[in-house]
């Protein structure tokens, strides 16, 4: 069997909503976040939970509506993106929004 060598599992980011974000400040997180619009190199958007987010970074040349950003959340309300990641023009956002609440509730232990 291969080991797989590449695969950093030392800091998993935390799956998160708009909500959530405030507990993580200083942390590695993940969010999906609705693309409302570009400014000043950041992206104002609408988290899974219907709250404003902003996402700091270097956005790749075209986004879609829906983004995966994973980064440093650098405040309750914002995150400092090192991976962007286009998540298409439809999602779920509902059930999104429930796996950031199961991923920090009862089933904690399963994601980190």
């Amino acid at each position: 069997m291969a080991a797989h060598q590449d695969m950093d599992t030392s800091n998993p980011a935390v799956f998160v909503n708009a909500e959530l974000l405030r507990l993580y400040v200083g942390r590695k997180v993940r969010a999906l976040v609705q693309v409302i619009r570009s400014e000043n190199g950041a992206v104002i958007g609408k988290s899974t939970d219907d709250n404003q987010i902003v996402v700091k970074g270097s956005p790749p040349g075209s986004l879609t509506s829906f983004i995966e950003v994973i980064g440093i959340a650098d405040g309750d309300k914002s995150i400092r993106a090192e991976i962007w990641t286009n998540f298409g023009d439809a999602i779920d956002a509902q059930n999104y929004n429930q796996l950031c609440q199961l991923a920090n509730g009862e089933f904690k232990h399963l994601f980190i």
